[in-house]
């Protein structure tokens, strides 16, 4: 069993950054390929971006479309921690964003989330 736990959201104006993070507990967080999703109000929830699990290549990172260049995903492996830093925010990426963390892409595990909310 893996928990998950969320923190760092909250409200900010558009152009603001904030720093999410997820504190990851109970199985071997460098062989989780992590990843952060986000479900606004009324909508289905999305991928946002995601760090894959530590190989002899690295850990890959991955972004969807509009979060390119804005956000910033990493992964500390000491800690069990995965961070996004968002910068430049807009009234489009409020929403309750979620960690999640995937076993060989079989098994996934989601924390309750953390809301941002970006005022206009």
């Amino acid at each position: 069993q893996v928990q998950l736990v969320e923190s760092g959201g909250g409200l900010v104006q558009t152009g603001g950054s904030l720093r999410l993070s997820c504190a990851a507990s109970g199985r071997t967080f460098s062989s989780a390929a992590m990843g952060w999703f986000r479900q606004a109000p009324g909508k289905e929830r999305e991928f946002v971006a995601a760090v894959a699990a530590v190989s002899w290549r690295g850990s890959t990172l991955y972004y969807a479309d509009f979060v390119k260049g804005r956000f910033t995903i990493s992964r500390d492996n000491a800690k069990n921690t995965v961070s996004l830093q968002m910068n430049s925010l807009k009234p489009e990426d409020t929403a309750l964003y979620y960690c999640r963390a995937n076993y060989r892409g079989t098994l996934s595990y989601w924390g309750k989330g953390t809301l941002v909310t970006v005022s206009s």
